[in-house]
C-alpha cells in the first residue's frame, strides 16, 4: 500500500491523499487550495494521478478545503463514487454550489474590469458543474464498512462539524487513520471526537499545533458584550461562517435570553446559506449536543432573513438589535453592507467569532485599523471591535495529545503531521516527541509513503 501526499502539507488547505494498492486507488479528501496565490495556483494544475484509474473518493467532512475540488475532477471526467457521511453530503450540496457561484462571479468581475491576463477569465468550475457533481455522492454512515479491492475503510465521528469523521483504512494487515479535522472535547455544539483504534500509521491534523485555546466561558463573554452594546443603544454585528458557527451563535444567544442574562431583543440571521445549513443540523439532531426542542426554540426566537430586500430593510430597525451574517472573515457577504452603514457609529459592536487569516478584513480590524475598504470605498471605523473566544471547532495541541492518549495507539504507531502551517507543524512535532513515544514526521508535498 502506498500513500501519496497531494495536499494539506505545510498548509491548512487542499487536503488530498492518494491511497494505492494492487492497481486500485482511493483519494482521501478532495479539497480546494485557498489563501495565498501560490497555493491557489495548484487548483489550476492537473493532479498527478490518472482520473480513469481512480476508483473512489472518500471525504472526512464538508469544508471546501476538504471537498471543494470534487467539481474540478468531475469536469475532467471523473464519474466514480464519492463516499461520505449523509450529513456531509447534505452540506456539500449547499457548499459546492455556492463555491461554483462565487467563482463565476469572480471570473465575471475580472472580465468586467479587465483585471486578468486572460481575455476571457474562466472560473475553476461553475455552479452547474458543482450541482452535477453531487450525483456522484454515496452516503456512508459512521462505522459502516466499505471495500474497494483489498482496501476496507469506514468513518468514525470526530466532532468538528456535522458529519465530520476520521477515516480508518485496512489493507494487507496494516491499518491507517486519517484524522480529518478533529473537534474539541468540550465543544459547545458538537460531541467530542471518538478515540482511535490501534493504528500502524496516523495522518494527524495540526491546525492548532502551536496554540492553546484561551480559557474562559464564551457564554459569559458574549453576555457582557451584548449587555454593553444594549446599554450603549447600539447594534451588534457578528460576521459568521455559515456551517457550525452561525448555529452555535444562535443557540448561545437564545440560551442567554432564556436565562435572562441578556434582555430579549431582535436577532436576525441574514444568511440564506446559514439558514439552509441550520435545517440540516435539525435533520441530523442525533449528531450534535442540541435537542430537537433546542433547534425548535432557535426558530422561535431568531428572525430568518432570506431575501435581499429584507436584508436591506434591516436599516430601518430600531436599535438595539443583533445581526449575524456572512462571511466569517469579513471577506464578502451581506455583513459588508451592514458594516458600511454602521461601522462609523461608536455605539456599534463588531464581534468576530473565529480565526481571522492574515490579510483579511477581519484580521485588519482586529489589529485596530481606523478605516476599512469595502466595495472600493473607504469607511471610517469607530465601532468597538471584539473577538469572542472559545468557539473554535479545532482541537488545540494539548487536546489533540489527550485524544491520542485516550486512543488505542501504541509506541509503534507512526504519525505524519498534515493540515498545518509550518510553525504549527514544528511545534506539534516537538510537543509529541516530548510527551509521547510515537515516531513523528511532517508530511511533504508529493511524497510517497510505502507501508
Amino acid at each position: 500500500m502506498k500513500i501519496t501526499f497531494l495536499g494539506a502539507t505545510q498548509t491548512v488547505t487542499g487536503s488530498k491523499f492518494l491511497v494505492s494498492h494492487n492497481h486500485r486507488q482511493i483519494l482521501v479528501d478532495c479539497g480546494l487550495y485557498q489563501g495565498y496565490k501560490w497555493l491557489r495556483r495548484r487548483n489550476r494544475q492537473p493532479l498527478p494521478l490518472d482520473i480513469d484509474k481512480l476508483d473512489a473518493i472518500v471525504l472526512t467532512h464538508a469544508h471546501l478545503d476538504h471537498s471543494g475540488y470534487i467539481p474540478v475532477l468531475y469536469k475532467q471526467g471523473y464519474r466514480g463514487p464519492v463516499y461520505c457521511h449523509p450529513a456531509t453530503q447534505a452540506l456539500c450540496d449547499i457548499l459546492l454550489s455556492d463555491s461554483g457561484h462565487l467563482q463565476e462571479e469572480d471570473a465575471g468581475y475580472l472580465a468586467k474590469h479587465r483585471l486578468s491576463k486572460h481575455e476571457k477569465p474562466e472560473p475553476l468550475y461553475d455552479r452547474k458543474t458543482a450541482e452535477h457533481s453531487m450525483q456522484l455522492f454515496r452516503p456512508l454512515d459512521f462505522d459502516q464498512p466499505k471495500e474497494v479491492g483489498d482496501m476496507r475503510f469506514w468513518l468514525q465521528p470526530v466532532g468538528h462539524i456535522l458529519g465530520a469523521g476520521s477515516l480508518i483504512l485496512e489493507c494487507e494487515g496494516k491499518k491507517v487513520g486519517f484524522s480529518g479535522d478533529v473537534g474539541r472535547p468540550d465543544d459547545v455544539f458538537m460531541r467530542p471526537p471518538r478515540p482511535l483504534p490501534a493504528l500502524d500509521l496516523l495522518l494527524l491534523e495540526s491546525t492548532y499545533g502551536d496554540r492553546r485555546h484561551e480559557p474562559g466561558d464564551p457564554l459569559e463573554q458574549l453576555a457582557t458584550l451584548v449587555n454593553d452594546t444594549v446599554a450603549a443603544g447600539g447594534v451588534m454585528l457578528i460576521p459568521s461562517f455559515a456551517v457550525g458557527r452561525a448555529q452555535t451563535l444562535q443557540h448561545l444567544l437564545v440560551r442567554l435570553m432564556d436565562e435572562q442574562r441578556i434582555p430579549k431583543l431582535k436577532v436576525f440571521l441574514d444568511s440564506p446559506m446559514a439558514i439552509e445549513v441550520g435545517e440540516i443540523y435539525e435533520r441530523f439532531v442525533d449528531q450534535h449536543r442540541l435537542s430537537r426542542a433546542d433547534c425548535h426554540r432557535m426558530g422561535q426566537v431568531i428572525t430568518l432573513v432570506r431575501s435581499v430586500e429584507d436584508s436591506k430593510a434591516l436599516a430601518d430597525e430600531v436599535y438595539p438589535h443583533i445581526i449575524i451574517a456572512g462571511s466569517g472573515m469579513v471577506t464578502g457577504g451581506r455583513i459588508l453592507h451592514h458594516m458600511k452603514r454602521l461601522l462609523g457609529d461608536h455605539r456599534t459592536t463588531l464581534l468576530l467569532t473565529g480565526h481571522q487569516a492574515g490579510g483579511t478584513r477581519g484580521a485588519k480590524l482586529l489589529q485596530g485599523c481606523d478605516k476599512v475598504r469595502i466595495h472600493g470605498d473607504w469607511f471610517d471605523n469607530r465601532a468597538r471591535v471584539e473577538r469572542l473566544h472559545g468557539l473554535s471547532g479545532h482541537a488545540d495541541y494539548a487536546e489533540l495529545g489527550q485524544w491520542l492518549a485516550d486512543s488505542e495507539l501504541t509506541a509503534s504507531t507512526a504519525i505524519e503531521l498534515v493540515h498545518g502551517e509550518p510553525e504549527a507543524l514544528e511545534a506539534m512535532r516537538d510537543y509529541l516527541r516530548q510527551t509521547t513515544d510515537f515516531e513523528v514526521n511532517i508530511g511533504e508535498y508529493e511524497r510517497i509513503l510505502t507501508l
